[in-house]
């Protein structure tokens, strides 16, 4: 998974030759989430002066080559190896079609004084219920970083998708499922951010909105 940078990105990535590239490199699996004009209204975090503007996902055995296709299509890039887990798979979409969704992508850190194992219990087994029962989402994937591919700007534990109803972007009750009941939605939001506090996923954050494109670099249309 890669965070990139630069102005017209969404333009930029979704370019047929950069697929082309990515194909003879041995990318099998293209995913752009992408912040562009149909996100505009969500909310963004940024650790840095500049907000993330996308993040890439490829799934292929690592290859300097990818990192290098990517690297020219972006003014700057970051990017990390992951270990998927799928608590609620994304629906599958057609080549290059827009998914209907608001799809947020956090940028996590572990606090430097949770040992690792205790972090992930508290996150893959402690947090991932609570984080389904109060949220409207109908996809999340967590992906646990295993190891940097490029230079990054700071330490990156794991990446975590969650796909929300596009309504959730100016709603916070179609956000967190509460039915336009304010005491279900204080309830859910408290209970959660209960839960993000033991993680230490309350700060040190990017939160980057985005529209969700999925390709198989083999096919040049869309």
């Amino acid at each position: 998974m890669y965070a990139a940078w630069g102005d017209d990105l969404p333009q930029r990535l979704r370019d047929e030759g950069l697929r082309q590239r990515l194909a003879t490199a041995g990318v099998r699996r293209l995913q752009l989430n992408l912040d562009d004009e149909d996100v505009v209204p969500a909310m963004r975090i940024a650790t840095g002066p500049d907000h993330i503007a996308a993040i890439i996902s490829v799934w292929a055995d690592a290859d300097p080559d990818v990192t290098a296709a990517l690297a020219g299509a972006t003014d700057r890039l970051a990017g990390w190896e992951v270990d998927e887990r799928l608590p609620i798979p994304p629906p599958d979409t057609h080549h290059g079609v827009r998914l209907d969704a608001l799809a947020n992508v956090a940028v996590l850190q572990r606090p430097d004084d949770l040992d690792r194992d205790e972090w992930l219990h508290r996150w893959l087994v402690d947090h991932t219920p609570i984080a389904i029962a109060t949220q409207a989402t109908f996809g999340y994937v967590q992906n646990i970083v295993t190891r940097e591919l490029t230079e990054v700007p700071r330490r990156v534990d794991a990446l975590v998708e969650e796909l929300f109803p596009s309504a959730g972007m100016v709603d916070m009750h179609a956000f967190y499922g509460s039915g336009g009941d304010d005491a279900e939605l204080s309830d859910r939001l408290t209970r959660l951010m209960a839960s993000v506090g033991r993680l230490g996923f309350d700060h040190d954050i990017d939160l980057v909105p985005g529209s969700r494109y999925v390709y198989d670099p083999q096919l040049t249309s869309g």
